[in-house]
């Protein structure tokens, strides 16, 4: 009987295999709950990495799984897969079932974050707990992590996100509907509660869900600087080393830190080797030290990959997606909320010796979330965003996930009967936050004023972004805080050694007096600061401050822009609603002015006058905010507005933007193409081809222009000479057949675009057009005057004679006239 219970696993496999090709998505889903209900782990354990596989895709993109991140809440297969892998569904039940077996499996090194690894392929040991007693040596010389069930699942879940996604014909998704963004959300308000604790696993056995890692059994070689482990923040629990008779509460910690983990290592762990070896430990940065000493003498060297790079050339290409960045901000936005709910008595006792009696390990884990596992690794993800993103409007998503960090108080759950915008007072609270992390309000701060710069701010996606920075950064106390987070980082190491000696670290009961306690906590803001911004940027950083007079005249330069595109938006939007005025009801009946270039004035969508009213108001905002932080004076305001009058009047003078002529034209400089791109000048661009050849407007009956072009064709083409000899005169009737007919004079006139000479010097003849009569706004003038005729009693040869006559005696006033009223 032995022999069919080994045969019965491959047997369930292979009928799954074959299931997944022929059944529904429902009926396979319906086999895999009853399945996991009636197996023993020891057949489940088979099917798995499959099943995972199947779900996810492969690592490898071959396999394309269920599509989770295509999938919609309008799709009739969305709730049979989010009941599936809802933290308490069928999946995930086959997970606990599994991980109470100590099950584990393989993950390739080769799919890791590109710095962890070549880091662990040049044999140093990445400084992250979920890493540590995982490594296989197998003699294939493939080096591989064993993972158990829980962090299998979890990873593939997480690197579903960096596949290539491919969309069908057709097929446009809101990310925030699919399938993969909710189980986002609900694996993190599951795991990561802000009420109560997570939920504990229903397969806890004797032994317990989490049992200290064993180390490597398959290989007794270990890498250089394997087992030393930095200093923790957190008791030895919650990184994986449980005690026996731990709680409930902290044996189940583990899951919501493993989770953490594998989404912060694999979606936000991507930048340089070098920066990535910058971050670790000094543990691990002697043992790599260690290493390049010993590198001829290791046993495993020939196992390393070819091509695996060297720590100092390494570079990994990674450009993430608008998708990756939309659910990075879920994850800041979750981990602030998180972290905020930790309870006012905890939060508030600060040594840690005195919280550990009394936290929960949950409460802990509040605490230190936010350093410890996010901070650095969010920083180099949001810069290199900030450093490589088009200059679009795409930019967007980077720009709220940047804002969502720096604004932690807008996740703490309290209800404000005020609205937000009179309630934007950063409470005193938040400066520790504010100052620990320095880099990312200062830094990138500078970063996007330097991408700023070189945007179209007339753009009113591009208003709005800036508009967004500088209402957050205006907000009350907050540029007070990041001033004051600069001066503790230039304080001089040599004041803070007389402040150190002087005052000393005794508190008041042990002789100290309140004065040197309150040095002491100066003091150790101070090491914070500088550790924050040593431990990125490097001990030999040129730090440039955010309130220093260089980055000063980079704000008056994009002041100087903003107030310069405030005048174009309102200059475009003031011409704008001109031309709507002309196409009043009058111009129904042909007394408007004719507009041949609708269709070929470049006009974007965003550059309608509602936009450009909206940037405007958003750039008035954005200047108000910029001088509320920097504490600009009406005085240099004023000045600058006034410069700026005289730049703006200079501009309309000369009209076209900064050319030179070369021989087939005008020919844009370096200047002329910066004004060009931020709308301070641009060209008057018409159209100047044959009227006769536009597009079928809205406004006309396309077979109607059919017919008269091919009607007023065959015409010129019969009495084309005789056009030409009536136009040619300069008596009274040739400006008559002028006015009647296409006056060539009319497309040679402006030349305000570069064009070639062969353009301009192309032959054009008078002509007849009788375009005019298929717009539907002549015919409906037609119809009115040969219904008023009807209502004089007049027959239809009649008013047509009328009508014939009307016209004549029309062009003929605007020849004799017609040059006296243009004066006027």
């Amino acid at each position: 009987m032995a022999a069919p219970a080994l045969q019965q696993p491959s047997f369930l496999l292979a009928n799954l295999k074959a299931d997944a090709t022929t059944k529904p998505l429902l009926h396979r889903c319906q086999d895999l709950v009853k399945i996991i209900d009636e197996y023993p782990a020891k057949e489940l354990h088979l099917i798995f990495p499959w099943l995972v596989e199947t779900v996810f895709g492969s690592l490898d993109g071959i396999i394309t799984g269920w599509n989770l991140r295509l999938l919609h809440s309008r799709s009739p297969e969305y709730n049979i897969v989010m009941e599936f892998l809802n933290p308490s569904g069928p999946m995930m039940k086959l997970v606990y079932k599994l991980q109470a077996e100590e099950y584990k499996y393989e993950m390739p090194v080769n799919y890791l974050p590109g710095p962890v690894k070549a880091s662990i392929q040049q044999g140093v040991l990445p400084d992250c707990p979920l890493f540590h007693n995982k490594l296989q040596f197998p003699l294939s010389g493939l080096l591989t992590l064993n993972f158990n069930p829980f962090e299998y699942y979890m990873f593939n879940f997480a690197y579903c996100l960096l596949m290539p996604k491919i969309f069908p014909p057709g097929l446009h998704t809101n990310t925030a509907d699919t399938a993969y963004f909710v189980l986002v959300d609900i694996y993190l308000k599951y795991f990561l509660p802000s009420e109560g604790n997570v939920p504990p696993s229903p397969f806890s056995d004797s032994r317990g869900s989490v049992t200290a890692a064993s180390p490597s059994r398959s290989s007794a070689v270990s890498l250089s600087g394997y087992g030393v482990h930095s200093p923790s923040l957190l008791k030895h629990h919650i990184f994986h080393q449980p005690t026996v008779n731990a709680d409930p509460a902290a044996q189940e910690i583990w899951r919501t830190e493993a989770l953490l983990q594998m989404f912060v290592e694999v979606w936000l762990h991507h930048y340089s080797l070098e920066m990535y070896q910058k971050l670790q430990s000094p543990q691990v940065k002697l043992a790599l030290l260690q290493y390049r000493l010993s590198m001829s003498s290791m046993p495993y060297q020939t196992h390393a990959p070819p091509g695996s790079g060297t720590l100092h050339t390494y570079q990994e290409p990674f450009s993430p997606t608008e998708e990756h960045v939309l659910v990075v901000r879920l994850l800041v936005k979750h981990l602030h909320a998180f972290s905020n709910s930790l309870k006012p008595e905890q939060l508030s006792s600060s040594p840690p010796t005195h919280s550990h009696t009394h936290a929960s390990p949950l409460e802990e884990f509040k605490r230190v979330v936010m350093q410890r596992f996010v901070q650095q690794k969010l920083y180099l993800f949001l810069q290199h965003c900030f450093g490589h993103w088009p200059l679009d409007a795409s930019f967007r998503a980077i720009l709220e996930t940047w804002l969502s960090y720096i604004q932690p108080w807008r996740y703490t759950g309290e209800k404000t009967t005020s609205p937000p915008d009179q309630n934007r007072t950063v409470p005193e609270k938040w400066e520790p936050f504010v100052q620990e992390n320095l880099l990312v309000y200062t830094k990138l701060f500078q970063v996007f004023l330097n991408r700023a710069l070189r945007t179209d701010l007339v753009n009113a996606k591009n208003a709005l972004m800036v508009f967004r920075v500088a209402k957050v950064f205006s907000q009350t106390n907050l540029p007070e805080m990041i001033q004051k987070g600069e001066q503790l980082f230039l304080e001089p190491e040599h004041v803070l050694h007389h402040r150190q000696h002087r005052g000393g670290y005794l508190t008041p009961g042990q002789g100290g007096s309140f004065l040197s306690s309150r040095q002491r906590v100066v003091t150790d803001t101070v090491f914070k600061v500088k550790s924050h911004v040593y431990s990125i940027e490097g001990q030999d950083c040129q730090y440039k401050q955010m309130f220093g007079t260089e980055l000063r005249g980079a704000i008056m330069k994009l002041i100087q822009q903003i107030a310069q595109a405030r005048q174009t938006a309102k200059r475009i939007s003031d011409h704008s609603s001109e031309m709507a005025a002309n196409n009043s009801f009058l111009s129904w009946f042909g007394l408007g002015a004719p507009d041949q270039n609708t269709a070929f004035n470049g006009t974007e969508p965003e550059e309608s006058g509602e936009c450009l009213k909206k940037t405007h108001d958003l750039l008035d905002k954005a200047l108000e905010f910029l001088c509320q932080i920097f504490k600009l004076n009406q005085g240099q305001l004023t000045q600058l507005m006034s410069n700026l009058g005289s730049f703006e009047e200079d501009a309309n003078a000369k009209q076209l933007p900064d050319c030179i002529q070369g021989e087939n034209g005008l020919i844009l400089t370096d200047t002329g193409r910066m004004q060009i791109i931020n709308g301070l000048r641009r060209f008057d661009i018409q159209y100047q081809g044959d009227p006769e050849l536009q597009p079928i407007r809205s406004y006309e009956n396309a077979a109607l222009v059919r017919l008269f072009y091919r009607l007023s064709s065959a015409i010129n083409e019969r009495f084309g000479g005789h056009m030409n000899a009536l136009c040619s005169r300069s008596d009274f009737l040739g400006r008559l057949g002028r006015h009647y007919l296409t006056d060539p004079q009319t497309f040679t006139r402006i030349r305000h675009s570069p064009v070639t000479q062969r353009t301009l010097e192309r032959p054009r003849h008078p002509r007849l057009s009788l375009r005019p009569l298929a717009s539907y706004r002549t015919l409906l003038m037609l119809m009115l005057l040969y219904m008023f005729g009807a209502l004089l009693s007049f027959g239809p040869v009649s008013s047509t004679l009328l009508i014939i006559s009307g016209a004549f005696l029309y062009g003929l006033f605007m020849t004799l006239f017609g040059d006296k009223l243009k004066t006027h």
